[in-house]
């Protein structure tokens, strides 16, 4: 064979190799709580001796996009501690003072607000628009103190500032157009700041002269489609696949893995089982509940780390 023709024919085949072999991992949003299960059910797989934060793509959005800076910089067994050791929060909403009750009713209202705003929409697009100047006029009745102060909390919450080497996708909407939008480590944009935009579910956060709101609004909770062309795709969503816009629309998680199964990935998905699922949702933001859901997501990798091993290896 003509030399070149076969160096040709080995970088195709090279290519053609690495395309089947690539893995993604998706970080799908769910609040403080779901923050909390996706460390646990990472540590429960690591534990049980499968490594899926070597994927070559991990995609994070809102809470998912935390845990993906969040593991760029410590273990998963070192997240779960800090969990699991973290000092006891009074639970949000219980009987008591009105302190306690008000994260709920935040939750409440915020999430009717958000239902009233999905209804009056057209379509996706006009969705992110309106979602966007809601939460411009919002900003604009502020005194602006918030920002510097959700940064702070942001960083605090990261075990390293710096983007990883490897490809890590980060979601969120711009707040002015209705765009979606994807930072990594070549956006230009700091790591603390992408995931402060990509978890910005009220307000909208400021990166430059861009405002930017939660990434969830892009598509859904997952952002599954990004993993397009990756052999293998592992899908964690603390929300269960569960959309809260109109099904005509087509962002559920349920058809995004049918696309990517259509265009030949693997794709293996995990929620929450029965016995947790009062933890998310309205309950999202209790911190009292971080570490039950941390414990049931570490049972659940646990068990099901042999069957995944096969899948993802």
């Amino acid at each position: 064979m003509n030399h070149s023709l076969q160096h040709n024919a080995e970088t195709i085949f090279r290519d053609v190799s690495e395309h089947h072999s690539r893995t993604a991992l998706v970080l799908g949003g769910g609040g403080s709580t779901g923050n909390a299960w996706l460390i646990g059910v990472i540590a429960g797989l690591f534990g049980a001796g499968l490594d899926v934060t070597t994927a070559d793509l991990t995609i994070g959005t809102s809470a998912g996009s935390t845990a993906a800076a969040q593991l760029a910089g410590a273990t998963p067994t070192e997240l779960l501690a800090d969990i699991l050791s973290a000092v006891p929060q009074q639970r949000t909403g219980a009987v008591g003072s009105d302190r306690a009750r008000v994260p709920v009713r935040q939750v409440a209202d915020h999430m009717a607000r958000t239902s009233r705003i999905i209804g009056a929409a057209s379509d996706a697009a006009d969705m992110r628009r309106r979602m966007g100047a809601a939460a411009l006029d919002m900003d604009a009745a502020s005194d602006g103190s918030w920002q510097a102060q959700w940064r702070a909390t942001v960083a605090a919450r990261l075990p390293s500032q710096s983007w990883p080497e490897r490809t890590v996708l980060i979601t969120a909407v711009d707040a002015h157009t209705g765009e979606p939008v994807v930072f990594d480590r070549r956006s230009g944009v700091d790591l603390t700041d992408a995931v402060a935009a990509s978890c910005a579910s009220g307000l909208p956060y400021g990166i430059g002269d861009s405002r930017y709101i939660d990434g969830g609004y892009r598509s859904n909770a997952e952002n599954a489609d990004l993993a397009a062309g990756y052999a293998r795709v592992l899908v964690l969503s603390p929300f269960g696949g569960r959309s809260r816009v109109p099904g005509e629309w087509g962002l559920d998680l349920a058809t995004q893995i049918n696309e990517l199964r259509a265009g030949g990935s693997k794709v293996h998905s995990i929620f929450p089982d029965n016995s947790s699922e009062h933890m998310f949702g309205a309950n999202a933001m209790d911190l009292s509940l971080r570490p039950p859901a941390a414990r049931a997501g570490y049972d659940q990798g646990r068990a099901l780390a042999e069957q995944l091993t096969e899948f993802w290896r």
